[in-house]
């Protein structure tokens, strides 16, 4: 090797060592300054087990092997928010506790109480009296967050034996929907940072050291609970949201629009005549809610709340639930070839409500769609009563007992208005349906077969 090699290889060897202990300080300093944060949650409740019948649960020895108590415990994680000693964890870490015990980074234990729940963000606030002081977080902004950006988990995966475990990754992906229910809230960050079991209600971290999210779900291949680089953390913006609702009135109040929505497919959006699929489509508006009486239609098309762009349904359900009762909010529709702002004064989120309709006379021919429908004793519409077998309505999800209530914008109000309107229809034409099933409202639109 020639001088002028090897002084150059020495170079590069100095260069790369020293590029790779600056990249590990980041990490390094995160975990010493977040650690202290984090603590492990133990909840224990009585678990009610029946004892083994060795003679095939024969009913005549039931009373020889009768039900007994035991204590069960499950393990999870929390990030002390302030030196009060106030915890953010899920809800499914303590619900349903008898006890719950914290045990902190320095291995000093203490009982918490329960401050407040909100099952539908999977949040909880739980509190401890230490007589000691506290380490707190530093909160981030996760709507800064970047897709590729490095993150840090700290938990307690699998047993107080792991407590504390650092893991790191990156952010995969933000707004991520449908993850544990279709009910709940959810805008999770996703982040390939290994978490597990017990993980949950830990935190997730920038490389400032700032918490960004707290860890709440991962996903597998439906064999094995472990980690498969595919976790979820509630964003903090949003948890901070339902942390200062827990805090001052132990429950969570939501902003309510009073619409069912669903989002713009390619065929709405032709029938519509919209420049996008961008946006959530108003399919029905309650009486006398907040939408009702500010002036919002059925078939308006929301693409902005306030100053947020709407991008889906799922969009608007997070932006007008992370608003509270009475806040006054500025809604950007789309309506026909006009864009209007319409002001809206929201109201307190109700229960669900069910409708329920019934039938009379019956149609003896299938329409162009493929459908035979009847009229309705007490109201407007008409009942789907059979469908053609390979027609356009079955292939594109119509079913038997769906009320059709509007055909474009035209309210349907009997059997005959209904067969006028489809007797005009070709094959080739787009078609749009307002359909009512179990109690929801639907629009479909498909083009004629």
């Amino acid at each position: 090797m020639s001088f002028t090699r090897f002084i150059f290889s020495s170079i590069l060897v100095c260069v790369l060592f020293s590029s790779n202990h600056q990249f590990n300080n980041p990490f390094i300093e995160v975990s010493k300054k977040a650690n202290p944060c984090i603590v492990s949650i133990i909840s224990e409740k009585e678990v009610v087990q029946k004892q083994f019948n060795p003679f095939f649960n024969d009913p005549f020895f039931e009373d020889f092997f009768p039900e007994f108590k035991r204590k069960g415990e499950s393990l999870g994680s929390g990030v002390i928010i302030d030196n009060e000693g106030y915890i953010i964890t899920n809800n499914h870490v303590i619900e349903g506790a008898d006890k719950i015990r914290v045990i902190l980074y320095n291995k000093n234990e203490y009982e918490a109480s329960i401050i407040g729940v909100d099952p539908l963000s999977d949040l909880a606030i739980i509190q401890i009296e230490a007589d000691e002081a506290l380490s707190t977080v530093e909160m981030g902004n996760s709507d800064k967050l970047s897709v590729g950006e490095w993150v840090i988990a700290i938990g307690s995966p699998f047993g107080l034996h792991l407590n504390h475990t650092v893991t790191a990754g990156i952010v995969s992906a933000t707004g991520r929907s449908s993850v544990m229910s279709k009910l709940t809230y959810e805008d999770f960050i996703q982040h390939d940072a290994a978490i597990n079991p017990g993980n949950s209600g830990g935190a997730l971290l920038n490389l400032d050291g700032e918490l960004i999210g707290i860890n709440t779900a991962i996903a597998t291949d439906g064999y094995s609970r472990s980690n498969a680089g595919v976790g979820f953390a509630i964003p903090i913006n949003q948890a901070r949201r339902v942390v200062e609702d827990l805090l001052e009135d132990g429950t969570v109040s939501r902003g309510w629009l009073g619409v069912q929505i669903q989002n713009i497919t390619e065929e709405i959006s032709k029938a519509l005549d919209l420049d996008s699929k961008k946006g959530a489509l108003i399919v029905s508006i309650v009486p006398d809610s907040p939408a009702a009486e500010s002036g919002l239609m059925e078939e308006d098309v929301i693409v902005k709340v306030d100053n947020k762009e709407i991008e889906n349904d799922k969009d608007l359900i997070r932006a007008v639930s992370s608003k509270h009762p009475e806040d006054y909010t500025t809604f950007t529709v789309i309506r026909g070839d006009e864009k209007l702002r319409i002001s809206v004064v929201l109201g307190e989120r109700p229960d669900e409500r069910n409708l329920a309709s019934t039938s009379n006379t019956k149609t003896n021919t299938f329409d162009i769609i493929g459908l035979k429908v009847s009229g309705l004793n007490d109201r407007d519409g008409v009942k789907i009563i059979s469908i053609e077998n390979g027609s356009t309505a079955q292939q594109n999800g119509l079913r038997k007992d769906d009320v059709i209530v509007k055909i474009g914008r035209i309210s349907i109000t009997t059997v005959e208005q209904y067969n006028k309107i489809m007797e005009a229809k070709e094959s080739g034409d787009v078609i749009m349906l307002k359909i009512e099933r179990n109690g929801n409202q639907t629009i479909f639109a498909f083009s004629i077969q």
